[in-house]
């Protein structure tokens, strides 16, 4: 099984496989718009919009499923994102990160992680740093501040 075979699924309902990232650097991040991590969300942004151009991509996926911090509908989701923190970079509909339903997505990040292998997704936020290639290249934690990550992104974009 390889990322890229995995599908995913847009705020429009799309569906795109993971292959169309092939090349690029990506952060995946499960997120939710009522955390106390949200604020994530604008440096997020900024990372992204100063990475974008050199193939770094940020993909963030709203998760209900740590105390219903993201209780929205996608749409609600979306204009919450993009109003209050300007964010350009990729959302997709919402999903599960862990237990019965997790998505083969997070599933797959969470098997193939370099740290904390196999271990369930905490809370809101974590992130995951994607090779070109692939690979998941390191876990963070929730508390893990986007900027905190960039010289991580930086060896990744000059590979």
């Amino acid at each position: 099984m390889s990322l890229y075979n995995i599908e995913i699924e847009k705020m429009n309902s799309e569906h795109i496989s993971l292959n169309n990232y092939k090349g690029d650097v990506l952060l995946i991040v499960n997120t939710a718009s009522k955390c106390g991590f949200t604020k994530q969300f604008g440096d997020l942004e900024k990372l992204y919009q100063k990475y974008k151009e050199q193939g770094f991509k940020i993909l963030g996926f709203p998760c209900n499923q740590f105390l219903k911090q993201d209780p929205g509908s996608n749409e609600e989701i979306l204009e919450f994102c993009t109003l209050n923190f300007g964010v350009t970079f990729e959302m997709f509909k919402k999903i599960d990160v862990k237990g019965k339903n997790i998505h083969p997505l997070f599933d797959y990040l969470v098997q193939n992680s370099p740290e904390r292998v196999g271990k369930k997704i905490k809370w809101n936020f974590e992130k995951f740093l994607i090779s070109k290639e692939g690979s998941v290249v390191h876990r963070y934690t929730s508390n893990t501040e986007p900027f905190d990550i960039e010289t991580d992104i930086l060896i990744e974009l000059k590979k």
